[in-house]
């Protein structure tokens, strides 16, 4: 994915390089919201082959963690020079902090004007293409719901909207007699 690897190589120091791959893979690896990553402490580690993530009205739900996605957080933790044990935050700022959210945003905003791409480009849209991909790869409605943590299935089905789009472009460019 260009952006998230343009946002990791434009990082003012390898480690934070390192960390911004890490979190952006995880929103489009995982569909987690910033927020949700942020909130991660360095307990979780190792990282399984699941995570277990705490989201919007307090909702835990248990998400998958694909091999790319783990050996990013791990290359992470290798470079951060600040110690990744218990409860502190897994993702911190340059001096040690807990990372601010708008940091992602920049970087995610920087690396699209830089490629140019569209602003609609955030670091949520990455979570929307989480949760299309896996759609037009027959992934099921309701598992959908249960993986990005949303409440009603409602929340879920504008996926089906973009999905519908999508298959209809498709068709109309292929099909012979559309």
């Amino acid at each position: 994915m260009e952006l998230v690897e343009n946002a990791a190589e434009a990082a003012s120091a390898p480690w934070i390089g390192a960390r911004d791959l890490a979190i952006l893979l995880l929103l489009y690896g995982a569909g987690l919201r910033v927020a949700e990553a942020l909130s991660l402490s360095a307990a979780i580690l190792p990282i399984g082959q699941t995570l277990r993530v705490t989201g919007k009205r307090s909702k835990t739900r248990i998400v998958p963690i694909v091999p790319a996605v783990r050996e990013a957080i791990d290359d992470y933790v290798r470079q951060c020079p600040y110690p990744r044990l218990g409860d502190v935050p897994l993702f911190v700022g340059a001096r040690g902090g807990p990372l601010n959210p708008d940091l992602v945003r920049r970087a995610v905003a920087a690396a699209r004007r830089r490629l140019g791409l569209p602003d609609t480009l955030t670091p949520h849209a990455l979570r929307h293409s989480f949760a299309t991909h896996l759609l037009a790869r027959g992934a099921d409605l309701r598992a959908l719901q249960e993986l990005l943590g949303h409440a009603s299935l409602s929340s879920t089905q504008i996926y089906t909207a973009v999905d519908a789009a999508r298959l209809l472009d498709v068709y109309r460019h292929a099909h012979p007699r559309a």
